[in-house]
């Protein structure tokens, strides 16, 4: 498949990019060769092939859910510019 102005054009609309003119015709090239690329791996048939891989092979491995106490927030409120409760304060936007 290769990428052309007008369908480089619509993927910019839909991302909401701008492409400098300078730069269209590299990244149109750029975006034909991943394409290509995409559609070669596509024609793969892997029916037949067994996952060599597996991060559940064996299970997941569980911790235990312990409680531990932490200073994180007494520390963070230290250096807030005004806290109390281990809660921020902070100036009220909306009446």
């Amino acid at each position: 498949m290769q990428i052309d102005d007008k369908l480089l054009s619509k993927l910019e609309k839909l991302s909401a990019l701008k492409i400098a003119d300078e730069k269209r015709k590299e990244l149109e090239e750029q975006l034909s060769q991943i394409v290509n690329f995409v559609e070669k791996l596509d024609e793969l048939s892997l029916d037949s092939t067994e996952a060599l891989i597996s991060t559940t092979h064996g299970g997941t491995p569980f911790r235990s859910d312990e409680v531990k106490k932490s200073e994180v927030i007494k520390t963070v409120s230290r250096y807030a510019p005004n806290s109390q409760d281990d809660f921020f304060i902070v100036p009220k936007i909306i009446e």
